[in-house]
């Protein structure tokens, strides 16, 4: 059974990665299960500065998922790489000769001129497989204007192409009227791979003391009530991508709890996935999919996933 996939030049030994912000650094789940079996790692977005996020109540459940408004709270790149790297690629997750998946590192700047400061930061540091450049996050003050707007998509995304040697992927937001004119404006940039998609904005509210749930009013929705948006983002840049004959990759993230959502966003045209709020309240979610996956391909006789991809008939 082959389950092998490639982000262009980077080869995922399975298509299942864990997404930014949902699996901390790696480490508090090294008791869980043995992480060397994931496709990737890509530990939490990271900023030039620490920021401290929004203010509490930062987390709210609803029927069919999470809504956040975390706002991209971390110990800014200078520590990151210092003490987080070091210990996503040392013997701590990595025992047997520091073998293990590979690290994508997430970062978000705010402007244009941020990225040549992470390209300076970021290189000549060979354990960085590859950078995803978040241009979605709904939860700081401009976190989507680089991924509402085409020509600041393409503008932002050159300028990070232009600072890095590694690879580059763009996180896709869905709070677009057309994601596909994004995605392209992406490649336009210089992207190596798309993800999409990232949170759709959404709002609890506590209509007793009349006030939202959330400090930050709006956050993010995730889990399974964003399924079906994503897939439909995912699908529908596949559709513009082929009718352009453009061969950049698309990574699924949205709503994936099980070895069947993987598959559905393979076939909708995903070359992998990255598994995110189901961390949460499933830790052991993603070794249940990598042990469910070649039953599911074997008994429906596939023994390729490229045999898959992108091939969703309407």
């Amino acid at each position: 059974m082959n389950l092998k996939t490639n982000i262009c030049t980077l080869t995922l030994q399975n298509p299942v990665m864990v997404a930014s912000g949902t699996f901390g650094y790696a480490k508090e789940m090294t008791p869980v299960f043995d992480l060397s079996q994931l496709g990737a790692i890509i530990p939490k977005t990271v900023t030039l500065s620490p920021r401290e996020g929004n203010k509490p109540p930062r987390t709210v459940e609803t029927s069919a998922g999470l809504l956040n408004a975390i706002g991209l709270d971390n110990d800014g790149i200078d520590l990151f790489l210092a003490e987080k790297l070091p210990m996503l690629t040392g013997p701590v997750l990595r025992p047997e000769k520091h073998s293990g998946p590979p690290v994508i590192v997430s970062i978000a700047a705010r402007s244009p001129d941020e990225c040549d400061l992470f390209g300076e930061k970021l290189r000549d540091v060979p354990s960085v497989a590859a950078i995803e450049l978040n241009v979605s996050c709904p939860n700081v003050s401009g976190g989507t204007d680089y991924g509402t707007d085409p020509e600041l998509c393409r503008t932002i995304v050159r300028r990070m192409r232009d600072a890095t040697e590694h690879l580059l992927i763009v996180k896709l937001t869905p709070n677009v009227t057309r994601i596909a004119d994004i995605a392209l404006a992406a490649v336009a940039g210089g992207a190596d791979a798309v993800s999409a998609i990232n949170t759709c904005l959404g709002m609890a509210i506590d209509w007793r003391n009349r006030k939202p749930r959330l400090a930050n009013i709006v956050g993010g929705l995730s889990g399974p009530a964003i399924k079906p948006i994503a897939l439909r983002c995912v699908y529908q840049i596949r559709q513009e991508f082929q009718t352009r004959k453009i061969t950049t990759p698309i990574i699924g993230i949205g709503g994936i709890a099980s070895a069947d959502d993987v598959l559905e966003f393979l076939v909708a045209g995903a070359t992998a996935v990255q598994v995110g709020t189901a961390n949460f309240y499933n830790p052991t979610v993603v070794p249940q999919i990598l042990d469910d996956l070649p039953r599911l391909l074997n008994e429906n006789g596939v023994s390729d996933i490229h045999e898959l991809i992108g091939t969703l008939g309407c």
